[in-house]
């Protein structure tokens, strides 16, 4: 063998060996990041399996193993949740208010973001830089004056107030994703649409809407899910028993079973089959709604 070959080889073999040690050091961040994304998935996953299997035990069969599946399906937790309190009064109740709330904020934010997005009017910059900046207002910090300001107007424990009330706090974020989609709709299309005769409600409700199908799904599934879950704004504007929201009821059905977890787990689990539904049915629009107007302004 010539020098030259003896050369060459030896320069196959070292870059042979950093190719190796690359791979290696590529492998261990590769393994590292599953590592972290297997934690993760984890930690979200952990609380529904408890509360998907807790149901399905007794209390004695829960005492003797609280994270083990069960042994035996047992269902009369869930025929306990049911009769323990006024389970479909309460249900009926947030239906009644997340749709009505989500209906509602929809058609305002559909009517302002149509507004900042695509008609030209002095401050509309302005109204919509200040419409953006009310997301980051905390609601806790409106009850009080919400309280006041529905007690003042009889609107306190009734679905017209709390349907105002969610539908205002739900307004930011809505007026703000749909103007973001209505942006990336060819200019084109609407100039076509107004040599055609079409009003401004005709692009809107005709043109606009039906072009933002990805975003209004994901907008209603959002919504849907903060108004159904939320516990504290209930708690407060609608005080009467009666009036209660699923979330509201099952908290306070939770206390009144805090000692038999199965049953307080039943009821949690059938609270959460709705939205889980209504996200399952929505899922494929969601990232696409998500990133709405992230690459065109």
């Amino acid at each position: 063998m010539s020098v030259r070959e003896m050369q060459a080889t030896l320069e196959e073999v070292r870059s042979a060996t950093r190719t190796s040690v690359s791979r290696r050091r590529f492998d261990w961040s590769v393994i590292l990041k599953q590592l972290v994304l297997l934690l993760a998935t984890f930690t979200v996953l952990f609380p529904a399996y408890f509360m998907v299997i807790t149901p399905l035990k007794t209390q004695e069969a829960y005492s003797f193993s609280k994270l083990g599946f069960p042994t035996q399906i047992y269902l009369g937790n869930f025929e306990t949740a049911l009769r323990g309190g006024r389970f479909f009064l309460w249900f009926g109740n947030s239906i009644i208010l997340s749709v009505g709330s989500v209906a509602l904020s929809t058609l305002v934010a559909a009517l302002g973001a149509f507004a900042t997005s695509r008609m030209n009017f002095p401050g509309r910059h302005v109204l919509l830089s200040v419409i953006s900046s009310l997301m980051v207002i905390p609601p806790v910090v409106m009850l009080i004056p919400l309280f006041l300001f529905l007690t003042r107007t009889k609107l306190i424990s009734t679905y017209p107030g709390a349907i105002l009330v969610y539908a205002g706090l739900l307004a930011p974020f809505s007026v703000y994703l749909l103007n973001n989609f209505f942006r990336t709709i060819p200019h084109e299309i609407i100039e076509s649409a107004l040599m055609d005769g079409a009003s401004t409600l005709d692009i809107l409700f005709r043109i606009m809407l039906p072009l933002s199908a990805p975003a209004l799904m994901t907008l209603i599934t959002v919504n849907m899910l903060w108004v159904w879950n939320d516990l504290l704004i209930a708690l407060v504007l609608l005080p009467e028993d009666s009036m209660r929201t699923l979330m509201v009821g099952i908290t306070v059905f939770g206390s009144r079973y805090n000692a038999d977890v199965p049953v307080s787990m039943a009821g949690m689990l059938m609270a959460s089959v709705p939205i889980f539904l209504i996200y399952l049915f929505g899922q494929r629009y969601f990232i696409r709604g998500l990133v709405a107007g992230a690459i065109k302004g």
